[in-house]
Parts: C-alpha cells; sequence; structure tokens
C-alpha cells in the first residue's frame, strides 16, 4: 500500500529549500525526497513547477505518495557478518578487508548489500523506495571497520542527517600506520579535496575543491632497528567531513603515506630496514576504529569501537 503524506508550510518554514524541508517534517531522508521529485510523486496546491532547490512560500500545500516498495535487484547471500550491535531500526558491523559494499559491474555478488538482504530479511524497509539496507556511509573496499546500516525509513532519515550536518553527538575515528612521523605529531589538516585533474580514480589537494578537515595525533612510533630516523607511525584521525579518500590524501600531504595503499602509499623508506610483512603489505593500512552517534529512535548517545582485522594486528605485532 502506498504511503501518503500531506503538509502544510508554515509561516516559519517560508524561503526554506523543498527537499530540506519535506526531509525535517516527514520519516523520508532528504536522497529519497529529490527521488520521489523526480519520480513526479509529489504534488503541490497551488499548482506550479518546483524542483528540490525551489524555495517553499508559506500556506502551499504538498502531497508525497510513496510508491510501495519493491523488491532489491542483489540476491540476499548468506555471508557471516561481524555484528558489533543490532536492534530493529540499525545494525553496526565491523567491515572486513576486500569486501565491496554495493553490487557493481565485476562484483555483482559476494558484497555487503547481498549480506545484509539474507541478514535482516523481512525487517527492511522501503528505503530509497526499494526493500534494500540504507548503506549510511561507505569506507573503501579494502579499508576495515565500523559501519552503520539502517534498516528503516525513519532511521536512515535520522543518521542521515546526522552525517550530512555533521552533528555534535557524531564523532568517526580512525587508526592508520604510515610512513614516517609527522611534524607536529598532532594538528588539524584543512585542505580542500577534489577529483585528481589526470587521473579520475583518485582525489587531490584542489583550490576548487570541498572543504575537508581531519585532525590527527601519533599514538605511537615505530623506529627501525637499522635505522632509528626511519619510522613507522600509527596514528589516530577524527574525520570533520567526509569527502572520497579523505583520510588517505590528507596523511599523504602531511608527508606520510599509509603503509601499503596503492594510490597514494609510495613507500619513501629503504628496503630491508623493516620485515617484508610491512612492504608488502596489501592494501591501505587504515581502520576505522571508534563511531557515535544518537539512536534515530531512542537519542541514546550509542559509542561503539571496532577491533583491528586479523591482518593489521599481525603488522602492529610485527612492528612490536
Amino acid at each position: 500500500m502506498n504511503e501518503k503524506y500531506e503538509i502544510l508550510v508554515e509561516e516559519h518554514h517560508h524561503g526554506t529549500r523543498l527537499d530540506k524541508f519535506l526531509s525535517i517534517v516527514t520519516p523520508l531522508s532528504r536522497t529519497r525526497i529529490q527521488s520521489l521529485i523526480k519520480d513526479q510523486a509529489i504534488e503541490v496546491a497551488p499548482k506550479k513547477h518546483f524542483d528540490a532547490h525551489t524555495k517553499i512560500k508559506s500556506g502551499e500545500n504538498y502531497t508525497i505518495t510513496v510508491p510501495e516498495s519493491i523488491e532489491a535487484d542483489p540476491l540476499p547471500q548468506d555471508i557471516a557478518l561481524s555484528i558489533l550491535f543490532e536492534d530493529d531500526q540499525l545494525l553496526v558491523i565491523n567491515k572486513p578487508a576486500d569486501f565491496v559494499v554495493h553490487p557493481a559491474p565485476g562484483h555483482s555478488n559476494g558484497t555487503l548489500v547481498n549480506a545484509l538482504l539474507y541478514h535482516c530479511g523481512e525487517s527492511l524497509s522501503g528505503i530509497g523506495g526499494v526493500k534494500r539496507p540504507g548503506i549510511i556511509h561507505r569506507l573503501d573496499k579494502d579499508t576495515t571497520g565500523i559501519m552503520v546500516i539502517a534498516k528503516t525509513d525513519i532511521a536512515h532519515h535520522s543518521l542521515s542527517q546526522q552525517f550530512h550536518d555533521r552533528d555534535i553527538h557524531l564523532k568517526k575515528i580512525y587508526l592508520a600506520l604510515v610512513w614516517g612521523r609527522p611534524y607536529p605529531t598532532s594538528g588539524i589538516i584543512d585542505v580542500p579535496l577534489g577529483r585528481h585533474p589526470k587521473d579520475r580514480q583518485k582525489m587531490a589537494i584542489h583550490k576548487q575543491g570541498k572543504s575537508a578537515q581531519t585532525s590527527y595525533k601519533v599514538i605511537k612510533s615505530f623506529n627501525s632497528k637499522i635505522d632509528i630516523q626511519s619510522q613507522i607511525s600509527l596514528i589516530e584521525c577524527e574525520l570533520h567531513t567526509g569527502r572520497t579518500h579523505q583520510i588517505r590524501v590528507h596523511l599523504q600531504h602531511l608527508g606520510t603515506p599509509i603503509i601499503g595503499d596503492p594510490l597514494y602509499g609510495k613507500n619513501r623508506t629503504k628496503k630491508d630496514l623493516w620485515p617484508s610483512i610491512i612492504y608488502d603489505f596489501p592494501r591501505q593500512a587504515l581502520h576505522a576504529h571508534k563511531l557515535d552517534f544518537l539512536h534515530p529512535t531512542t537519542n541514546e548517545q550509542i559509542s561503539l569501537s571496532a577491533p583491528f582485522a586479523d591482518d593489521m594486528e599481525d603488522l602492529i605485532g610485527e612492528l612490536n
């Protein structure tokens, strides 16, 4: 059965963007509202042409007709998940390395979405108009760690808003093993990021790019037994924005690229100073360690942490 919402614009909302207004007064996310506008599932009285950017006027009456959810294209697959927290609204997992989040050409099966469809079953609502888990934020395929997934439209709306608005209750902490030791040993990297001008697979520092801020601090440094000037550092990073490859590019900019990073991690350390496991590490040594957020329905502060994957644990063990 279709869901229906009828909303009258009151004086204090006059001049607000349409998609923002409707995401505030309904449990639908801003992305979902934009999709419904494109699908002509939203009407206004008195009638006028509008899009997501339209500034609303007091007295206007908007009717939203949300079509019944359809089944997702990806097939459910029984893939084990490392679950850190779960209730009827959301699921938090510790994502392993080499685990693609969404089905895509070359990765139509074996993805996180396939696993979630199997695990959640009928508990999923029609997020985005399709019965599928709501991926609130992404991790690169080879980045491990904590991810939160919405099971319902209400959870998807609330969590998406927290991530989009940089809510004061939201905190994202990552740990990275890097070549070298930054000076100073703590600070804020505040440089804009944009698409690389020559390599579209990469991001780069870009004057016309989007604002990006990362706080960092050195947790521990390791000295080579052969050359004490050659160091490797364990760095904690807190994301204040969520740009693609943000930590990877920012740490490269700092002069301390992440070990194993195939795009940004060029090793500046001489060979044979460290065990081969470090030089041969097959992925970026980056882990989403902690996540704090407000529960979408109880408003309880949720604080969770994810242990290192075995390969990164072995790497730190070798350094110790």
